[in-house]
């Protein structure tokens, strides 16, 4: 119950502050007419006081329900039951009614026996699907969702109960847009935090991007705190995919780091700091997501060649497959095979400084293209001379091997004077939204 009103709580904030941050100037409006109405009312009320009044008391005799009809109301009474669940790479239709609390014989061999019905449930894991079932644990209504691969809306899958038998439906609707709010408090990590938070994992990554250069995100403290609020796409009122983060602020070592994304109108938008400094790095910190440092920019004994030697880069250890991203702008120099690199793709940024991942296990761009920070460009691998799936990363500067942990400088110029009004109405409204956010962690903690 307590998280259902502190959730509905959290809704009602994000919503306020989202109106009152777009239509500044129709609540101020509606404000003032509704105070004018208020004076008005106070000078009309001038009749006599209200305990002056005469009281009159009206009794009246009701008759209790008999057992009997008590009885036949209970009865007659009925409910529906609602269940939602992921669908498994293992289901069968058994196992995911079972899962829904659905115990219908007819809806099972329903379900097994429809072709619509088995794509639309079982053709990929992860997707969202909700039931609708009577007090007697039969199924009245199915429903499944789920983003196609390049798509921009979702399908709904959905098989109902009628007179004569089930009945299945595929169609295509559009996602609505909408914001959400989410907080934490560090325990362990950022990442095991998010999730205890609900909050996606690539919302997760940006915030370890986004303040990459003021909070380590990998030595945050216990207690630290988190809050973001981040653009949500919704079927039904079910978030299927996340979006860019709008807001968020980081409470660490007993400083405050908050960030503003602010998009003028036809430029591209970024992050920046209420006072209008930006946030924007030059490079990421990171070419991979959710990854670990397996082996640093520093002499070591090479694995396969079992001789003491310099490591020019920094290996990624992760799964083949992860997706690797360019980690600043620029244009491809190389995208290929190179002898122990394996398959290597090598960008190159401005003031002649290069950056190389390799060992991928393929590669998504060709030499000549333009490149933008974070698009994907391959995925982990182990090409060339790897002992398993990682990814070599190396930054260059003029042909030297540079560190990789020294490149994420500033890159990006403070809020004109010109777009300053605009940027302190968006600033605003995030402030408000954070501070909701974090209401939710105090009412948890009291």
């Amino acid at each position: 119950m307590i998280n259902g009103i502190l959730a509905a709580e959290e809704l009602l904030a994000s919503r306020v502050a989202y109106t009152f941050r777009t239509y500044p100037k129709q609540i101020t409006a509606a404000i003032a007419a509704a105070l004018l109405s208020a004076g008005t009312l106070a000078v009309a009320s001038l009749g006599p006081d209200a305990s002056d009044l005469p009281v009159q008391q009206i009794l009246e005799a009701t008759a209790p329900l008999s057992f009997a009809e008590q009885s036949e109301s209970l009865e007659n009474f009925s409910f529906t039951l609602f269940r939602t669940d992921i669908t498994r790479s293992s289901d069968t239709a058994e196992a995911l009614l079972k899962r829904l609390g659905i115990s219908d014989p007819a809806a099972t061999a329903f379900v097994r026996g429809s072709s619509e019905a088995r794509n639309a449930l079982f053709a990929r894991a992860g997707r969202t699907v909700t039931a609708e079932a009577t007090q007697e644990n039969q199924l009245k209504k199915l429903s499944a969702r789920w983003i196609p691969d390049g798509d921009g809306g979702f399908k709904r899958f959905v098989i109902e109960r009628t007179p004569v038998g089930f009945v299945a439906l595929t169609e295509r609707d559009t996602l609505t847009p909408g914001t959400r709010l989410a907080s934490g408090v560090i325990r362990t990590s950022l990442f095991a935090a998010t999730d205890d938070s609900r909050v996606p994992d690539a919302v997760a990554s940006q915030l370890a991007d986004i303040f990459a250069g003021d909070v380590d995100v990998r030595a945050l403290r216990k207690g630290d705190r988190f809050a973001v609020v981040y653009e949500a796409f919704e079927a039904d009122g079910q978030a299927l995919r996340s979006g860019r983060v709008l807001s968020a602020e980081f409470e660490s070592g007993g400083k405050v780091h908050q960030a503003v994304w602010f998009q003028p109108p036809g430029q591209k938008g970024s992050y920046y700091r209420p006072n209008g400094d930006s946030l924007r790095k030059a490079y990421l910190s990171s070419p991979v997501e959710f990854s670990r440092v397996s082996s640093g920019f520093a002499m070591r004994m090479h694995p396969i060649l079992n001789s003491w030697r310099q490591h020019n880069g920094i290996d990624f250890a992760a799964p083949t497959g992860t997706a690797v991203r360019s980690v600043g702008d620029g244009t491809v120099d190389f995208a290929g095979t190179q002898n122990g690199y394996g398959n290597i793709v090598i960008i190159k940024h401005r003031n002649n400084q290069q950056t190389a991942y390799a060992h991928l296990s393929r590669i998504n761009v060709k030499a000549g293209e333009s490149i933008t920070q974070g698009q994907t460009i391959g995925a982990v691998g182990s090409t060339g001379w790897a002992t398993g799936p990682h990814l070599h990363f190396e930054f260059r500067v003029n042909g030297e091997y540079q560190d990789p942990t020294s490149i994420a400088q500033e890159g990006g110029a403070p809020i004109t004077a010109s777009l300053r009004p605009a940027f302190e109405r968006i600033a605003v409204g995030a402030r408000t939204e954070l501070a909701a956010a974090f209401s939710v962690i105090q009412a948890s903690a009291d």
